[in-house]
């Protein structure tokens, strides 16, 4: 399945529903734009769609709404995740409540530890033995 860019228009809109919150950080998921807290993901766009994490009791509300979860792929849903409406995203206040929501629910999660990242000694694997002379 071919991915499509998110729009650069879109990009901006979700970028000024950002919270000026400076310890949220944007920065890439599956090569879209994201915000993180503690490391932890609560919004983002995919390809033409913008994504919120709730809590349970907003997502409970939002699905009864007609909400729709959000999939990457068919049949591999993200279980906290939540499509934006349209019609939510061409309004700035509510796409702004959203990603708001989303930030709170965030501030409730555990941060994640960040992994060690392996010395792989060039190539991978055992480091290189050294030759006889």
């Amino acid at each position: 399945m071919q991915w499509k860019k998110t729009p650069p228009e879109l990009a901006a809109t979700f970028d000024k529903a950002a919270p000026k919150d400076p310890k949220v950080v944007r920065k890439p998921m599956f090569g879209y734009p994201a915000l993180f807290l503690n490391g932890n993901m609560f919004a983002g766009t995919f390809q033409d769609k913008i994504v919120a994490r709730l809590s349970e009791p907003d997502r409970e509300r939002a699905l009864k709404a007609g909400t729709k979860q959000f999939a990457p792929m068919p049949g591999r849903p993200m279980k906290e995740y939540l499509v934006v409406p349209a019609a939510d995203v061409a309004k700035p206040a509510a796409l702004a409540s959203w990603v708001a929501r989303a930030h709170a629910y965030a501030k409730t999660l555990p941060a994640k530890e960040k992994k060690a990242v392996a010395s792989r000694g060039g190539r991978g694997g055992a480091p290189a033995k050294k030759k006889r002379a």
